[in-house]
């Protein structure tokens, strides 16, 4: 196989192309951003009508409704699975970010079941920015960046929560290297 020289212009259209593809491939499976944009919605306005104009202690529940979002985003996953389709690099790294950030999200919510959910908020929220941000980032899409922004700013409202969470977590460490 022989190597041939590509010039900065060349390089640049290469780059170019594989990132219009891959915002073809997002928008191809936009069925995630809109399940999953949709399902978040529902839950927030649902929880925010049952603590506050209900005062229903049972508020997070309304949550549950993941569970549905992952089993639809499963049952879609393995239906476009089959289909056969180039995946990109920024493709494959979306799919890495987003699986870290969902196990994340599974691990902080046994952590939480611990030390209460009054203060998940913020890392849940902290989470989303990420992955937004990058998103956003990397398909040149300002709505998913501005989003980011917006859930960043909506962490600093709770910069209590924040607090207060980062010191449960650091005494819950130092208990628990003392035992060691």
């Amino acid at each position: 196989m022989e190597e041939k020289d590509i010039s900065p212009e060349d390089s640049l259209m290469i780059i170019q192309t594989m990132i219009d593809k891959t915002k073809n491939t997002v928008a191809d499976n936009s069925y995630y951003f809109l399940l999953w944009g949709w399902l978040v919605f529902a839950a927030c306005i649902g929880q925010f009508v049952l603590k506050v104009i209900i005062k229903s202690p049972y508020h997070p529940l309304v949550w549950s409704v993941s569970f549905l979002g992952i089993v639809l985003s499963v049952l879609h996953g393995v239906k476009e699975g089959k289909r056969i389709r180039v995946r990109t690099y920024i493709d494959e790294s979306l799919n890495y970010l987003w699986t870290s950030i969902t196990i994340s999200y599974i691990l902080f919510g046994f952590a939480f079941a611990r030390m209460g959910w009054e203060n998940c908020y913020t890392f849940y929220m902290l989470l989303y920015a990420i992955g937004c941000y990058f998103t956003g980032k990397a398909l040149k899409f300002p709505p998913l960046v501005w989003g980011a922004v917006g859930a960043w700013l909506m962490c600093i409202s709770y910069p209590d929560q924040l607090y207060y969470s980062w010191t449960f977590i650091t005494d819950e460490l130092q208990k628990a290297t003392m035992k060691l």
